[in-house]
């Protein structure tokens, strides 16, 4: 039977959530952070559930829930819809209960995703790819349980996911040596905030708890404010592990009552801390793993002199993003700039647009042009990353001087996209 809703999980399901998870999800560390500390000037520790066995926090709920369902639940085994962390967690559920899985994922799903979904998943999980979007697989999981008599587990609106995500919260309670006195996390679905919420709110209710979405899909946000759940008709998938149009009924329930505050913070920011992690401190962290340390940025003001701690998510992050990741940055930064620059179709015009309108810092990154004989002018699109962001108007100055007609496509959106 499924369980009456309520606002808060209780303590003692969280508990025994524990107690299912020992032997399965490991005791992450919670480490103090030098370099955040200093920039901050506040006490900042890191919940590191990216260091999870399945490189994320999404276990927990996974295997609490399958641990939760009997033998008459589970005879025909168990289905799921992700294309990331939760299809991971599902996975490595399966093979640890030796019960058959089966995953759907997007058909575009990267190969690295699904190959890991298979190296934890072993003999016991089939990988079904399909639709082209995760709402495609979403039906298609759905249809399947129905028509089989499987047992769905979805990846946050459940009291027993929740319960298990919640045991992040426990384990940080439990090893801090001061106070806390904000707590920061990301909001996907909202799981992760409703059971860290849950269990704060009694064993340490002095603690803020601020929940983070990225600015492209501010699902929980935007459903607090309104006050009642609220789907999104377009959403930026890049944080994909946090980016969703709609949040759970359960985790809307109790983030509402229970969070402090829920802020957004913008791509490109989070694409700034990534590289940021990587380069100064040698961690790898997806998207969403990184939503709660840019967030420090944001509440920099509030939080100085405080204890901090973040929860870093995970770090399921495709080495194949990171130009895009980089790219963003720069873009966030105003250090990275398109133009359609129409060049006088006469010999040495483009050494005159290198010598005399680029600056001595400035780097072209991107360059196309076809010459039109039977033209004056030829389009370019190119790419120029500034060291300076006050660097773009004289450069834009410099082209209007020497007669170089041009287009700015960073703020055309469309244009942008369909060239870039």
């Amino acid at each position: 039977m499924p369980r009456t809703k309520v606002n808060r999980i209780s303590i003692d399901n969280i508990l025994a959530a524990a107690e299912n998870l020992k032997g399965v999800a490991i005791r992450t560390p919670l480490m103090p952070n030098l370099h955040l500390s200093e920039r901050y000037n506040a006490k900042i520790q890191l919940k590191r559930e990216d260091l999870q066995v399945v490189r994320s926090y999404k276990i927990r709920g996974a295997y609490n829930m399958i641990q939760s369902l009997n033998d008459e639940q589970l005879k025909n085994g168990v289905a799921c819809a992700s294309a990331g962390n939760h299809a991971q967690g599902v996975a490595l559920a399966c093979s640890l209960k030796k019960i058959k899985g089966t995953i759907f994922m997007p058909s575009p799903t990267p190969s690295q995703k699904v190959n890991q979904v298979k190296m934890f998943g072993k003999k016991y999980i089939d990988v079904v790819l399909t639709g082209d979007t995760f709402d495609d697989a979403f039906h298609e999981a759905i249809a399947f349980c129905e028509k089989g008599d499987v047992a769905f587990i979805p990846p946050f609106d459940d009291e027993r996911i929740i319960e298990g995500q919640a045991t992040v919260g426990k384990e940080i309670l439990e090893d801090s040596t001061e106070s806390v006195d904000y707590l920061i996390l990301p909001i996907g679905g909202g799981g992760l905030a409703s059971g860290l919420a849950s269990y704060f709110k009694v064993l340490s209710p002095s603690t803020k708890i601020i929940g983070v979405e990225p600015e492209g899909a501010p699902a929980m946000k935007n459903s607090i404010e309104k006050g009642e759940l609220v789907t999104l008709d377009n959403i930026d998938k890049f944080v994909d592990g946090a980016a969703v149009k709609r949040v759970g009924d359960i985790t809307f329930d109790i983030c509402k009552d229970l969070l402090d505050e829920v802020i957004t913070v913008p791509e490109g920011l989070v694409c700034g801390e990534i590289l940021r992690l990587y380069n100064e401190q040698a961690i790898v962290v997806e998207p969403a793993g990184a939503l709660s340390i840019t967030a420090l940025n944001v509440l920099k003001d509030k939080i100085k002199g405080k204890n901090v701690t973040c929860v870093v998510s995970g770090s399921n992050n495709d080495i194949t993003r990171t130009m895009e990741i980089k790219e963003r940055s720069l873009l966030y930064e105003g250090l990275k700039h398109y133009f359609i620059v129409n060049f006088p179709q006469r010999a040495g015009a483009l050494r005159e647009f290198l010598t005399e309108v680029l600056g001595k810092n400035d780097d072209i990154t991107h360059f196309e042009y076809s010459k039109k004989n039977s033209r004056e002018r030829g389009p370019a699109l190119i790419g120029i990353e500034l060291q300076n962001r006050l660097d773009l108007k004289p450069l834009m100055s410099r082209m209007e001087v020497k007669r170089f007609k041009y287009e700015y496509i960073n703020d055309q959106p469309q244009l942008f996209h369909y060239l870039i």
